[in-house]
């Protein structure tokens, strides 16, 4: 029987956060462990004093403890022996409305009992924002508000203890697929940790080369089942010199575009950098592609519990629920597959070449400006354009000082 979470109201003590949160996993373990009875039914201020401990919004569902100062992480995986697995997005994971592929992780992977167990075993979890999310609101008029975010993306690096990336996962995949990935970054990891320090640039830089080898021969074996006699062949994506827009970053990710297109379409002229984003296949080959995989990109029935909490908060529906989790499962498949094959492959280009993944920070700028075509250049993400005219006094634009 699946996990109910709800709001339920319950005498909820007076909780010093400080306290537990500076013990860090044990902190939250002890936390968990005194105040087992409460966090049986939890109620909101209970909820939102164990968010406040964990730093990441729905830990009653995680349970997973996140330090938000990557020094402190360096200095837990210095004395655990583990890695670190850094997540970079947009807005903040303790918050609501952080970008869609973060608020996707907190409902998809970070509550997934396997996952969980294994990054609290084998990882220090980190994250930090990039950039505030870009929040948009749709006032009907007659008492009715559509809250999103738009535009936007996530990745998580694996970092050795000192913070070095060895590798990343760019942006939202299934379940299985992520566990798979964390599965072998932890392998990834304990081998480049025995190599000597000389040795250990190399090393990585071979590990990748062969990645992309393995990458290249699974996208033959895929179009291969499917019958394409054919294949096109996986290539480089050159960086481009056009600015993009907010529509074009937003299909890089599948399921967020879900979300975000209609405001998207919304807001942004028809003239604004039409061309599509490069594709080395056409749209249904990538749905074909993506059912191969479909089984990597079940959610399990702690997730599904948090939808369903989520999307049906006064009564649970049964068949709106299936129908919300078998879309969702499509779409996180087809991310699952895009994100793989084009932006892990390019990461593992990178990771070939001298100089440009030794800083996490570094690299992370290149993710956003040529991966997620969300530059820190461009301070509108790609939702305003010069060249345009909307009728609006100043554009619509309202500046505040923050």
């Amino acid at each position: 029987m699946a996990q109910t979470y709800n709001n339920a109201s319950a005498a909820t003590p007076q909780i010093k956060v400080s306290q537990f949160r500076s013990q860090g996993q044990q902190g939250l373990e002890r936390f968990i462990s005194t105040y087992a009875k409460e966090l049986s039914n939890p109620s909101p201020q209970m909820r939102a004093t164990l968010d406040a401990i964990c730093q990441q919004k729905d830990c009653h569902a995680s349970k997973l403890y996140w330090y938000t100062d990557i020094e402190q992480a360096k200095a837990a995986a210095k004395t655990s022996g583990k890695p670190i697995l850094s997540l970079r997005l947009l807005g903040r994971l303790d918050e609501d409305l952080s970008c869609a592929n973060s608020r996707f992780f907190r409902v998809t992977l970070y509550p997934n009992a396997e996952i969980s167990k294994f990054l609290r075993q084998n990882y220090i979890l980190h994250w930090q924002t990039v950039r505030s999310a870009p929040k948009v609101t749709v006032d009907f008029g007659d008492g009715r508000k559509l809250e999103r975010t738009i535009t936007g993306n996530s990745i998580h690096y694996i970092l050795d203890s000192a913070g070095r990336p060895v590798d990343a996962i760019p942006g939202l995949y299934g379940p299985q697929a992520f566990l798979k990935q964390l599965v072998e970054g932890k392998k990834l990891i304990n081998s480049y940790n025995s190599r000597p320090s000389a040795a250990k640039e190399s090393f990585l830089r071979q590990y990748h080369a062969q990645r992309l080898v393995s990458v290249e021969q699974q996208w033959n074996k895929d179009l291969t089942k499917l019958g394409i006699a054919n294949p096109p062949r996986l290539v480089e994506m050159p960086a481009t010199s056009n600015s993009p827009s907010a529509p074009v970053a937003g299909t890089i990710a599948v399921t967020k575009m879900a979300v975000e297109a209609p405001m998207l379409r919304g807001m942004s002229p028809s003239t604004s950098n039409p061309a599509p984003l490069r594709e080395i296949t056409d749209q249904a080959t990538w749905q074909r592609i993506a059912q191969l995989y479909i089984n990597d990109a079940k959610l399990d029935k702690n997730s599904i519990a948090l939808i369903n909490s989520k999307r049906f908060p006064q009564k649970s529906n049964s068949n709106g629920l299936q129908g919300v989790v078998s879309n969702f499962e499509t779409a996180m498949a087809l991310d699952t597959v895009r994100n793989e094959y084009m932006l892990h492959r390019q990461i593992h280009q990178w990771f070939t070449q001298p100089n440009i993944t030794s800083n996490v920070n570094t690299l992370n700028e290149r993710v956003y400006a040529q991966l997620f075509l969300t530059p820190s250049s461009d301070p509108w993400l790609g939702l305003m354009n010069s060249e345009t005219y909307s009728a609006i006094e100043n554009d619509g634009v309202h500046l505040q000082k923050r």
